[in-house]
């Protein structure tokens, strides 16, 4: 009577664990956020487990009978397209309700984006705070209002069509001076990192409108 948190890799295939693999391989089904994402990557390994859709729009109402078919004995892995499940993803709902019904919850370590992100910031990585994405409209000024006083390193997913509004939006409430780091399509073939002060960075995506997966770094106030 378990549920297994196994984390995805983030891009490189390479970047699975063995543990991993042999925990899919052994369940009984992985909930998946997309199939058709998951499946390719449970192809590439030669992971034949049943799999079913568990997503930000269904997992409301699936949570309960997952629940019961896990204390009926079966076990259940639980994945998303990439990285760790329940950071910003699909996870939090099954995992309380889990807790809350004595199931035993195994989280595997594994791929998680901010985590390489932070590091190779160069930023002050001992006291960090993630921040996840921001809101998209309601509240977003009231939480920039409030990060600006933020000491602490500060992590952010952004999506690419959103980075320049967002680092002109730091620029404003954080100050062009600020300290920042953006990373793009970590761990894949065009993976890149710029640094510099938010207007540096901002000049350099305005010209050069940047695609896939995003990680933004910014240092806390002084």
């Amino acid at each position: 009577m378990k549920l297994y948190i196994v984390p995805t890799p983030i891009g490189n295939l390479d970047d699975i664990t063995l543990r991993a693999i042999k925990v899919l391989k052994n369940v009984d089904v992985i909930l998946a956020e997309d199939t058709r994402t998951s499946g390719k990557l449970l192809k590439h390994f030669e992971i034949d487990t049943p799999m079913q859709s568990h997503h930000m729009h269904n997992e409301h109402k699936t949570v309960s009978n997952i629940v019961a078919q896990i204390k009926s004995g079966k076990q259940f892995a639980l994945i998303s397209d990439a990285g760790t499940p329940a950071i910003s993803d699909p996870g939090f709902l099954l995992t309380r309700a889990c807790v809350k019904n004595n199931i035993e919850i195994d989280c595997l370590p594994g791929a998680t984006a901010f985590v390489p992100a932070l590091v190779n910031s160069g930023l002050p990585n001992d006291k960090f705070v993630f921040e996840g994405f921001l809101p998209p409209k309601k509240g977003r000024q009231t939480r920039l209002k409030l990060l600006a006083e933020e000491t602490r390193t500060m992590i952010f997913y952004v999506s690419p069509h959103k980075l320049v509004k967002t680092l002109k939006q730091f620029s404003e409430y954080f100050g062009e001076d600020r300290q920042v780091s953006v990373s793009r399509e970590l761990t894949k073939m065009f993976e890149e990192t710029k640094r510099g002060s938010v207007i540096e960075i901002l000049n350099y995506y305005e010209i050069k409108p940047p695609k896939g997966e995003i990680v933004l770094i910014v240092s806390g106030r002084d």
